[in-house]
């Protein structure tokens, strides 16, 4: 059983969502998926004539700017993927936080300044998932999550993570556009926090790939197993960067494949 996370960028690109169905489509085992949307967030913000606002990085979603995420993630993005999904035979049902009170969160406080209505998930109703997943059925969430207060948007990485986590998910996959975490045209296939750390300090993992590791270590550390950096072909092949625990020692072999 694996959760798939699908960054907003990826889903921008011609031909990705239908590759992305086909790709779950020929898969044995169960699949829950988690999207973003964050490029279509900002594309929809400024037709509203609203200015998107961030705080070291992390989207501000005051009440305009929550509503507009619920709008792109629950509508337009998740019915394109249930759509997409269910025109190659795969059997999905759209899903965000707030259904049946799947995904709870509180409000997320920052050092840098207030988010307004970003949060962090709590708590995920597994029994949901793992129904639906016995069912036949591959869950295609959302990450617009329920508060005590009303709705808040979520980093869809960290949904992805606490929604592995809660179904007790062999792995969390996060699909980008590389086959994985690169040293000198290299693929690293694993990678420990012990050594991600190694190369972070030589900037050997740099730019656009750091935040992704940071933050699958952190799924690590929460108690999800596994998480792999990689793209729709190594989600085929089970090629990508796997990072995991310290305790399992690596081998050179295992480290650099070409």
């Amino acid at each position: 059983m694996i959760v798939l996370k699908i960054g907003g960028n990826n889903l921008d690109e011609p031909g990705f969502v239908e590759n992305l169905a086909k790709t779950v489509a020929r898969r044995t085992e169960p699949i829950v998926i988690v999207h973003g949307g964050g490029k279509e967030i900002s594309q929809m913000q400024q037709q509203f004539g609203l200015t998107p606002q961030y705080v070291d990085g992390l989207r501000v979603s005051d009440e305009a700017a929550l509503q507009v995420a619920e709008m792109v993630l629950c509508g337009m993005v998740n019915t394109r993927l249930v759509r997409t999904l269910q025109m190659h035979g795969v059997e999905a049902q759209g899903l965000n936080g707030m259904d049946r009170g799947l995904i709870h969160a509180e409000k997320l406080n920052h050092p840098g300044g207030d988010l307004g209505r970003v949060g962090e998930a709590t708590h995920v109703r597994a029994d949901i998932l793992l129904k639906l997943i016995a069912d036949g059925v591959t869950p295609v969430i959302a990450p617009i999550c329920l508060g005590v207060d009303g709705a808040f948007n979520v980093n869809a990485d960290h949904v992805a993570g606490a929604v592995g986590k809660a179904i007790g998910a062999d792995k969390v996959v996060f699909v980008t556009n590389v086959n994985g975490v690169l040293h000198e045209d290299s693929l690293i296939s694993h990678l420990t926090p012990d050594y991600a750390d190694e190369l972070i300090r030589d900037v050997v993992i740099h730019g656009g790939m750091l935040p992704k590791v940071h933050t699958a270590l952190k799924l690590l550390s929460l108690g999800v197993p596994q998480v792999m950096i990689t793209n729709l072909d190594g989600v085929i092949s089970g090629s990508g960067t796997a990072i995991i625990p310290n305790s399992q020692p690596l081998t050179t072999k295992e480290l650099h494949v070409k």
